[in-house]
């Protein structure tokens, strides 16, 4: 049995080793200007402590071509407080957290993954989880941003998906709570516990949406056309989630309808259909969702019958079983409305889950598609979901003839790239090109089917992309 006794000393003995000024043999650069400083460093402790520094290093010993120069090495996205922090640790695994602001230790989170220090990201995560829940739930939109643009931190994100899903008033009652995102607050109030309270969803967003404009007056009365255009803009991506006809006739007219500019000219009449139709005499809110999810779809490619396959598709029923779950198909894009540019896709699209793309082969009755449970990114890597499929029919009129392929490798289910639209496997399905004219679909084994007659390129003459919402 080994003795851990010793090892203090030799934490100590290494810390002593940075702090000398002899023997060093790299120089490495850290930051920007004006806030630059040099460190002086050992080329061995660092290659066995950092995978990423590793690489960096074979790369530039190499080029000194054993000159007796000192080696020099450029990171310049980490700040000089940060690394000094970050190197201390490397050399004598010391990192004292207590001592630290909650920002700083996010900032040496990032840069630890940076440079590949899995050992002190896992630990990194855990120690906020652990002690600073109270600071990430006020800083939520920090916490969101940073935990979903990077793959490494599995564990921020789950704290994320969790807090929205247990504990949404958390986030609606923070400090910071106006600074949220678009995409954060719209993944926010999609959840099923939000969406219970219709009228908090509602008054959440609008106040967001003030927040955003701080010239609008305080009174809805008071304001002009360009005010309610104004107000109108900033909210047009949250309408669609927010499910207005569950609100009594009541907080419609109290909290709604002062505001109504703000809403689609035909939703709004709606709304005022659905709100004198209320009977008198019945308090709750009168539900009319499934009854109009379960009869109509809103796509110009497929019908509510491929809607229904597709939702036992979800479940993993074969098309004879019965539904299972009643699923609300949402259309969040529409090419020929919104553009068949990547860019716009993932505009739309990033951070959001469960989602179906449908596509509409040019010249070809041919209809294209695939399910992705997990949320998309342009981080220019791979999405894992043992659950993604994709999927193609004949044509528009026989829900019967299709190929339904699921996901095999379970690593490369899906790609996120913000150069490719909608896109699943290694070609097994992906959107590309100018108006997606270059797209392709073949068989790579990472689906286990081939969803096409014949392999290689198509082009797109209509794709939507719907949000799956169970009812």
């Amino acid at each position: 049995m080994y003795d851990n006794k010793f090892l203090p000393k030799l934490s100590q003995n290494l810390l002593e080793i940075l702090e000398d000024n002899e023997f060093y043999d790299i120089t490495i650069e850290v930051g920007n200007d004006p806030y630059v400083k040099i460190f002086r460093a050992h080329m061995i402790i660092l290659n066995y402590r950092s995978p990423y520094l590793r690489r960096i290093l074979s790369t530039s010993v190499s080029r000194n071509n054993n000159d007796g120069s000192l080696t020099h090495i450029k990171l310049p996205n980490i700040s000089p407080e940060i690394f000094q922090m970050i190197l201390r640790y490397i050399y004598g695994g010391r990192l004292s957290l207590e001592e630290y602001d909650t920002s700083d230790i996010i900032k040496i989170l990032v840069a630890s993954s940076e440079l590949s220090l899995q050992e002190l990201i896992t630990h990194l995560q855990l120690f906020l989880i652990e002690n600073k829940k109270n600071w990430m739930e006020q800083n939520f939109n920090l916490i969101y941003k940073t935990s979903f643009a990077n793959d490494s931190f599995l564990k921020l994100q789950d704290f994320c998906t969790e807090l929205i899903s247990k504990e949404p008033e958390k986030i609606f009652d923070s400090i910071n709570f106006i600074s949220l995102s678009e995409k954060c607050l719209i993944s926010l109030i999609q959840h099923d516990n939000i969406q219970k309270n219709v009228i908090q969803v509602w008054e959440h967003v609008l106040k967001w949406g003030i927040a955003k404009n701080p010239g609008l007056p305080s009174d809805p009365s008071n304001y002009s056309r360009d005010d309610f255009i104004t107000l109108k803009n900033t909210l047009q991506q949250f309408i669609p989630f927010i499910n207005f006809f569950n609100l009594t006739s009541k907080e419609y007219l109290d909290k709604v309808y002062p505001y109504k500019k703000v809403i689609p000219k035909d939703l709004r009449e709606n709304l005022i259909i659905h709100s004198i139709d209320q009977p008198k005499n019945n308090p709750e809110p009168k539900i009319i969702t499934k009854e109009t999810s379960s009869k109509s779809i809103d796509s110009k490619i497929i019908t509510i019958k491929h809607a229904k396959l597709i939702s036992k598709w979800i479940d993993r029923l074969e098309i004879t079983n019965k539904m299972k779950n009643s699923y609300e198909f949402k259309l969040i894009l529409r090419g020929s409305r919104d553009g068949f540019s990547s860019q716009k896709f993932h505009e739309i699209c990033d951070y959001q889950s469960h989602t179906i793309a449908i596509i509409k082969v040019k010249n070809s009755n041919e209809i294209l598609g695939g399910y992705n449970p997990i949320v998309w990114k342009s981080n220019d890597t791979f999405g894992a979901t043992k659950d993604s499929f994709i999927f193609s029919f004949k044509n528009k009129e026989n829900i019967e003839n299709y190929i339904l392929s699921r996901v095999k490798n379970e690593t490369y289910a899906i790609v996120n790239n913000l150069g490719l639209g909608p896109s699943f496997g290694d070609g097994d399905l992906k959107l590309r090109g100018n108006n997606y004219s270059w797209s392709v679909c073949r068989y790579t084994g990472f689906y286990d089917k081939f969803i096409r007659k014949v392999s290689g390129l198509f082009s797109v003459e209509e794709y939507e992309i719907f949000q799956i919402i169970k009812d």
